[in-house]
């Protein structure tokens, strides 16, 4: 085992990864193999030892097919999977002392399975999410190695920089994470180049799609990639919501800062949608993508640990999503109907895999009424300078529930002991 920092040193490391990952599909896009390093800096008084690689998605498969595979480790020795082999450690060949910084690089193969998922394919259309491996973080609580929940997210990550190459058929277009420049490579196929600065994750797809692009009033490229089946009016659409959405979300938290927003439609997926920075799939539906695309402020910009505290990036994107359709949630408390003394709306997903049935209903459904509440208690023009400034002060940070609280209080003369009481948010 490596160094634990005592719990006075809180500080989150590796700090400022740089990823560069260079990735050649196969004719179909469902598999990709490769080389990916890493470079990141201990921004921790305490000797980091090692560094963690999540591989969430061997999730998805068993620890004998295992979809993301890493071999050939340099800069560290690999250790063993762990947290059903979604978890690699590395040791280092010398403690990194504070300030100190290293590269790890390893071969990287991906496999995606079949289905309609934010890592599967929905016949020739994959979806590449989470593929990526990227470094866990060490902060006061030790490693960050939660398991993987297919109920709703479990990443947490700071802040970092790609530069993916995707070598893939030219009949198949990459929508990805950040901003894409195409340049011929061999005969039939093309090399997509993607950059994207101050991004937690990397995330692309690969398929025959329908492209349709347009930029947003504020001049935000967007571009809605359509599987087959997906009308060019309901493409059209999306396309109108989602330049509205990133405007406006803007307009209330901060200006989009990654240049272009990719949207996937496909209504095969089981959900409603699935943000990424810069990239989001979704059903045809303008209520999902506004909350996907509220998401690029609340977990991408604002980072959170969405396993131990996911009501701050989803009841922060659906309480933006009402805001965004002009939705008050008028008395939306009179409806809230405690399951047990154990329910809160900062429950973690730990709970929440064992109370999945009430997992939309507290944190997205009472979550965003807490906060509807919060701005009728302490009113519109401090909640909205609230909110402004919160993403402000952690922009390409991360916020955590302590934090929100205390920047609450401070934006009040109202004592919020009680308003946190009632609506069960603890921390």
């Amino acid at each position: 085992g490596g160094t634990t920092p005592p719990a006075t040193d809180t500080t989150r490391t590796p700090a400022a990864p740089g990823y560069t990952v260079n990735l050649t599909s196969d004719t179909s896009g469902t598999a990709w193999t490769g080389h990916e390093s890493v470079t990141f800096t201990n921004a921790s008084a305490t000797a980091l030892n090692e560094v963690y690689l999540r591989l969430w998605d061997n999730y998805h498969g068993t620890c004998s097919a295992m979809p993301i595979k890493v071999t050939n480790v340099t800069g560290g020795t690999a250790g063993d999977l762990s947290v059903a082999c979604t978890a690699l450690k590395i040791t280092l060949p010398a403690p990194l002392t504070q300030g100190q910084s290293a590269t790890i690089g390893f071969d990287l193969g991906i496999t995606v399975p079949s289905g309609a998922d934010r890592f599967g394919h929905d016949g020739a259309y994959s979806n590449i999410g989470n593929a990526l491996p990227v470094l866990a973080i060490r902060d006061g609580a030790g490693w960050h190695l939660d398991p993987y929940t297919n109920n709703g997210e479990a990443f947490y990550s700071l802040a970092a920089d790609f530069k993916v190459t995707l070598d893939h058929p030219t009949s198949l277009l990459v929508p990805a994470t950040g901003t894409s420049t195409d340049t011929p490579g061999t005969s039939g196929r093309t090399i997509t180049t993607a950059t994207a600065s101050q991004v937690r994750d990397f995330a692309w797809a690969a398929g025959p799609f329908t492209k349709i692009s347009g930029t947003s009033p504020a001049g935000v490229a967007v571009n809605v990639y359509s599987v087959s089946g997906i009308s060019s009016s309901s493409a059209q659409s999306m396309l109108s919501t989602a330049k509205s959405a990133v405007d406006t979300h803007a307009g209330r938290f901060g200006a989009y800062p990654y240049g272009e927003l990719d949207a996937v439609l496909d209504n095969n997926y089981w959900f409603g949608g699935m943000e990424y920075p810069g990239f989001v799939l979704d059903l045809v539906s303008s209520t999902a993508l506004t909350h996907e695309i509220a998401h690029q402020w609340w977990y991408g910009i604002v980072g959170d640990d969405e396993y131990n505290s996911p009501w701050l990036d989803e009841s922060f994107a659906d309480y933006s999503t009402d805001l965004a359709q002009g939705i008050t949630g008028a008395n939306c408390w009179n409806s809230v109907s405690w399951a047990s003394s154990a329910e809160k709306i900062t429950n973690s997903m730990a709970y929440w895999d064992a109370h999945s049935s009430r997992y939309s209903t507290v944190v997205y459904g009472y979550g965003k009424c807490a906060l509807h509440d919060l701005r009728r208690l302490i009113g519109d023009t401090a909640m909205t300078k609230l909110l402004k400034d919160y993403a402000t002060a952690h922009w390409y940070g991360v916020s955590t529930t302590a934090e929100f609280k205390a920047a609450a209080q401070a934006a009040t003369s109202t004592d919020l002991t009680s308003f946190w009481t009632q609506h069960r948010i603890d921390g």
